[in-house]
């Protein structure tokens, strides 16, 4: 257990995002340890591409518009409860 470094929550379960991915030469990059939420909807609203090129520091990620928006919902929620993470519209049909 530990705190998120993007929503700040504490007593949540951590993973390590690759703060440029590791595909675009990040492997041995910076990292952030944040909570399984925010890990995933980063994926889910964004590209490695994306991330690379924009969203490749704490702060961007924080500055983003809708990140930030499910940021701050997020710190409302107890850090025990689980949820579904979606791909969103725009992700889901770009490789069509």
């Amino acid at each position: 257990m530990g705190v998120c470094e993007l929503c700040g929550r504490s007593e949540v379960e951590t993973t390590v995002h690759h703060l440029l991915p590791k595909e675009m030469g990040g492997t041995f990059g910076a990292t952030a340890d944040l909570c399984i939420p925010c890990h995933k909807q980063i994926h889910a609203l964004y590209t490695n591409e994306e991330i690379a090129v924009r969203l490749s520091t704490l702060r961007q990620l924080r500055e983003d518009e809708q990140l930030s928006r499910f940021v701050k919902w997020l710190r409302k929620q107890p850090p025990t409860k689980l949820m579904k993470i979606r791909k969103s519209n725009e992700r889901k049909w770009k490789g069509r």
